[in-house]
């Protein structure tokens, strides 16, 4: 049993792999800009995201013309696929590239499709970052620590996608954003928020003004970075109730990091619990509930029952 929750959930090694990481985050905006060049906007930004899938992350469909077309990082074969409703299919490879090689495969392959995209060359949210095509450097690529990374994320977006299931009211897709490159998912309270600062590095006030234009209970997963430097989970809330950061929330090894302004718990935590969906499902639901019920919100409203598959919601009348 052991070793089968150690292969469900594998170790991620921040001290090690922490250069991949931040190899993969670079190369997730540079696809992740593909779509956004030609998505129409979706509330919150969420036409920008990408989507953990049985290989990788993909983009989904993107709309292009007449045409739509996809990128998808795969973690098996270690390429980038690009396929196209027009025939086309390609890959480049996703190892031994600077970040100014990826940028220029990425684009030479929607022009070979025929799909030309204008890809706009500055990273998002990054300090001191440089534009795409001048990052000449080699940068670390382990395919090893990717594939676990998406192993990991494999597990995270299921116990997301039921955690989603257990709210009426307006709920995002469980989706990866390259900006932070952290997955993510957020429950509404349907109440408008106060005019965000902005402030976020290399990101539009705009953007981040749009993106949090309504009360949240945001929760995700990050690889580590920053003020933390393993993998972790997260949740807060915008704007933040009072009371909110006192709150008891779950698994007894979640706490509130002051610094970020939100509850936090570690990956390796959630990795060696008896029951890591437990426990990562017991971190979602209490740190909504702590949001929840300092910002007053209408739970009864909102919430119902988890899903479960081919069973429609039963209706309380």
């Amino acid at each position: 049993m052991a070793s089968a929750v150690s292969d469900l959930w594998p170790r991620l090694d921040y001290a090690k792999d922490h250069g991949t990481f931040e190899t993969l985050h670079l190369m997730t905006q540079v696809v992740g800009k593909a779509r956004t060049a030609c998505a129409p906007w979706i509330n919150h930004g969420w036409q920008v995201a990408l989507y953990v899938s049985p290989r990788g992350f993909t983009t989904s469909s993107v709309p292009h013309g007449r045409d739509v077309f996809d990128l998808e990082f795969d973690f098996i074969d270690q390429v980038l696929r690009c396929r196209a409703s027009n025939g086309f299919a390609g890959t480049i490879p996703l190892g031994g590239q600077t970040i100014a090689g990826f940028y220029d495969g990425v684009s030479g392959l929607l022009a070979d499709a025929g799909l030309p995209v204008r890809i706009d060359g500055r990273p998002n949210e990054i300090e001191g970052a440089i534009l795409f095509r001048s990052d000449v450097a080699d940068r670390p690529y382990d395919p090893d620590a990717a594939f676990h990374l998406w192993r990991a994320l494999i597990q995270i977006a299921q116990v997301f996608e039921s955690f989603r299931t257990g709210f009426l009211g307006k709920i995002s897709p469980v989706h990866l954003f390259w900006g932070s490159f952290d997955l993510a998912v957020t429950r509404f309270s349907g109440r408008p928020a106060p005019l965000h600062p902005g402030g976020i590095p290399n990101l539009p006030d705009a953007v981040a003004r749009e993106a949090y234009s309504h009360e949240v209970s945001s929760a995700g997963f990050w690889p580590g970075g920053g003020a933390i430097d393993y993998p972790a989970f997260y949740s807060y809330a915008y704007p933040e109730p009072e009371g909110f950061r006192g709150r008891l929330v779950e698994p007894p090894a979640a706490f509130f990091h002051e610094g970020l302004g939100e509850f936090v718990l570690s990956y390796e935590a959630v990795r060696s619990a008896p029951d890591p969906a437990a426990a990562l499902m017991a971190f979602l639901s209490s740190t909504y509930a702590a949001a929840a019920d300092a910002g007053h919100w209408p739970r009864a409203e909102l919430e119902c029952d988890f899903g479960r598959p081919g069973e429609p919601r039963a209706l309380q009348r």
